[in-house]
């Protein structure tokens, strides 16, 4: 449940694009057409989906403070450790850029080997992704929000970058069908995306009660719960004390 939650939520809820509108420069520039954002896309989950979990096991190993105590083998003793009180944490940024550069090279290399047009189609953008703030959003949200396993990490790699895809995606197909519409002049290009975009982060805004009225429900139902059983026992202690006033009273 924990992780179907996780997913649904970074998709619709937390989009990288509608909810904190990250890597909007290349979602505005490389959206004019579905074959060539599709492709990004494509990039985008696939580096989200590995730089995420890579850069959760560096900041739990390495980076958090007593990380290091696992190198001596004093993971449940870390105070006997000779890294103990060690803080890497100020190489977040280095550390995570690396492992995003990384993974961006080796993407480009893959579809300059294998699709060649998508590549001259992405252009600079491609190469890009590697300071794209919506790829590093996604390691630093991954850090801030504690993500507790590996697994968890996945998850919100791959789901955080498939809520992209569908963001770029969308617009795309927006866009190519615009083209025949009759746009006022000034709002034409960026203007009129610009606006369709607010639309449609106000329109991703409405699945927020998707998740959280579950929730609440299911805490209102455990509070229900506590007051049940926190009168059941009252009832029990005057119950009991009813009886003992009355055994002293007959003897």
């Amino acid at each position: 449940m924990e992780h179907l939650e996780l997913f649904f939520k970074s998709i619709f809820i937390d989009n990288m694009v509608f909810a904190t509108f990250l890597g909007m420069c290349s979602y505005l520039a490389v959206s004019k057409k579905v074959t060539t954002a599709v492709g990004l896309g494509a990039a985008v989950i696939f580096v989200l989906a590995v730089t995420v979990p890579l850069n959760w096991l560096l900041d739990h190993y390495i980076l958090q403070p007593d990380a290091l105590v696992w190198l001596d083998g004093n993971s449940e003793t870390p105070k006997l450790s000779a890294y103990y009180g060690y803080d890497l944490s100020f190489l977040s940024f280095i550390l995570f850029i690396a492992t995003i550069a990384t993974m961006v090279q080796l993407v480009e290399i893959v579809v300059e080997k294998f699709s060649p047009s998508l590549y001259n189609s992405l252009g600079i953008f491609l190469p890009l992704i590697a300071v794209n703030c919506a790829i590093l959003g996604g390691s630093l949200f991954m850090q801030s929000r504690e993500i507790e396993t590996l697994g968890l990490a996945l998850n919100y790699g791959i789901s955080s970058g498939i809520g992209w895809f569908l963001a770029i995606v969308a617009i795309a197909a927006i866009r190519e069908k615009i083209r025949y519409s009759n746009v006022p002049p000034p709002l034409r290009g960026l203007g009129i995306t610009f606006i369709i975009t607010g639309l449609m982060a106000i329109g991703f805004m409405s699945f927020g009660g998707m998740l959280t009225t579950s929730g609440e429900n299911e805490e209102s139902d455990a509070e229900t719960t506590v007051s049940k059983t926190e009168v059941i026992n009252q009832e029990k202690i005057e119950s009991t004390q009813i009886v003992e006033i009355s055994t002293i009273k007959e003897q």
